[in-house]
């Protein structure tokens, strides 16, 4: 495999040469592949030669040469893998190359929701249902599949598999710890509901006794696109008391959903007590979030009326000056008209003359800062269309590497939602890219993650930041373009590594 690819590697620079010397089959070769012919760079002559070689891409290609020299059980693993984090093209390629590996082992058939493959295995050793495979349970590979996205599976197959499972003793409550060996335990309702979208088996577990207080599958039902996971749990009574999923749904503007969980309990005056992901204690009331997240002046009146209390401070401010430090006017007229309208400090006056990226009368630096004044910034770089509201914030004297309570810098906010246009504003006032948040990440990772995870928004560009970022000299992931479901991000980021890796790293 190793030489193959070295071959490849000189080949695609050989074709880089060529073409720049303006060689004519270069061109042709070029051309072929890349008909709208612009300033190439390194990876495009790889993806010349990828498709050259009967690949659709230099990841693909180069997946089949990787795998092709890995044992089975490596393929198997990668596998896995793939259909955990829902990588379809890894998928196809091994399965493909392999056929035979989709009965590698059950974990292998649970994932591709094989349902005869599993009821054989079953049947010959009704025990197989409750062992763990690979440290997790059967129970566990099915929730966890994203294969049901992509892979054209009936639910009624799906289910059939559950039901199979549970009459031989797997409980609709299991669950694995994340990460391995912590105390943190995710449990397979989370899996189906929250991890892998899959509907019809989330309420599976839930008629079969899974209990919707799991302090995970409240606060993601309402990052997904749609409010069927939110109404199921709440159909099964679901608590909203602890999870932080009120605070949460106040990052999306869709207010049935914050609508549906004050109808359901959640409490308009509760602090963030917690949050399943371990991150540090906050108090602020979903009023200061709705203000600080850009919601309009309709989610004001909805929280007012579910008894939201507008005189609770946080960080020293009221709802009403955090909408004005935040620039959400909308908001603030609500607040106003409803008798809640504050005095502003002077820090807040002048940030707030930034909003829309007014020129601040006025530097903050040696004025007394809130800790919501400090990270200001971290918000702002987060959301599209921000740039010249971010450029006043620094003018104002804020810092830019600043930190929130997850250690994340503004830098982070703008990697994570791809907005390409304000970390290369960012880049440019020297950051230090080596910076890690409270779970380990630094840009590089966070902007990966982000390309998978992150709340799809009109504009995002993930791929031309993490360019920016390497190009700025941000370290190279190793191994990342493995673990990532976004192929484009994969795609990417192998063929970065391979133009700018002196020897070529390993991945």
């Amino acid at each position: 495999m190793s030489s193959d690819l070295e071959r490849l590697r000189r080949s695609a620079k050989l074709l880089k040469k060529s073409y720049a010397r303006g060689d004519a089959d270069a061109l042709r070769r070029v051309k072929t592949v890349v008909p709208e012919l612009k300033e190439l760079l390194h990876a495009d002559f790889l993806h010349v030669v990828a498709v050259e070689q009967g690949h659709e891409s230099w990841p693909k290609l180069k997946l089949a040469l990787e795998t092709a020299g890995m044992t089975r059980a490596d393929r198997a693993k990668r596998l896995r893998a793939a259909l955990y984090n829902g990588q379809a093209w890894v998928i196809e390629k091994l399965l493909a190359a392999d056929p035979g590996l989709a009965h590698f082992d059950l974990a292998v058939e649970l994932a591709l929701c094989d349902l005869e493959a599993v009821e054989a295995r079953i049947v010959a050793d009704p025990s197989l249902a409750t062992t763990e495979i690979h440290g997790r349970t059967p129970l566990v590979h099915l929730c966890f599949s994203k294969y049901h996205k992509f892979g054209d599976v009936p639910p009624d197959r799906i289910l059939a598999i559950a039901d199979l499972l549970r009459n031989n003793g797997a409980d609709a409550n299991e669950s694995y710890p994340e990460p391995a060996g912590s105390g943190h335990r995710v449990s397979v309702l989370y899996g189906a509901l929250g991890h892998a979208g899959n509907m019809p088996l989330a309420e599976w577990l839930l008629e079969h006794g899974a209990h919707p207080d799991d302090n995970e599958s409240l606060y993601h039902s309402v990052e997904l696109d749609h409010l069927d996971g939110l109404r199921l749990l709440c159909r099964y009574g679901v608590s909203p008391s602890g999870t932080n999923a009120l605070h949460r749904a106040l990052d999306f503007d869709r207010i049935e959903a914050v609508r549906i969980l004050l109808e359901h309990g959640a409490d308009p005056n509760e602090g963030i007590e917690h949050h399943p992901g371990g991150q540090l204690p906050l108090t602020f009331t979903s009023l200061h979030q709705a203000a600080r997240r850009g919601r309009s002046g309709m989610f004001a009146e909805l929280l007012l009326d579910f008894g939201a209390d507008a005189s609770r401070l946080w960080s020293g401010h009221s709802a009403y000056e955090m909408a004005c430090l935040y620039g959400n006017t909308d908001f603030a007229r609500v607040l106003a008209a409803r008798g809640h309208a504050t005095s502003l400090s002077p820090a807040v006056a002048v940030l707030a003359e930034c909003a829309g990226g007014g020129t601040p009368s006025a530097s903050v630096s040696g004025m007394a800062l809130s800790e919501e004044v400090r990270r200001l910034a971290i918000d702002i770089a987060g959301r599209p269309g921000e740039l010249p509201y971010l450029k006043a914030l620094m003018a104002a004297g804020l810092d830019p590497a600043a930190a929130n309570e997850m250690g994340v810098t503004a830098l982070q906010a703008a990697t994570w939602a791809g907005l390409a246009d304000q970390v290369a504003f960012l880049l440019s006032l020297d950051p230090d890219l080596s910076h890690r948040n409270m779970y380990g990440g630094d840009v590089m990772g966070t902007v990966i993650h982000g390309a998978e995870f992150a709340p799809k928004m009109a504009g995002a560009k993930h791929v031309t930041c993490a360019r920016l970022l390497l190009e700025a000299g941000a370290v190279f992931p190793q191994g990342a373009a493995d673990g990532t479901g976004n192929e484009e991000m994969a795609a990417f980021l192998s063929e970065w590594r391979e133009g700018h890796s002196a020897g070529h790293v390993s991945s």
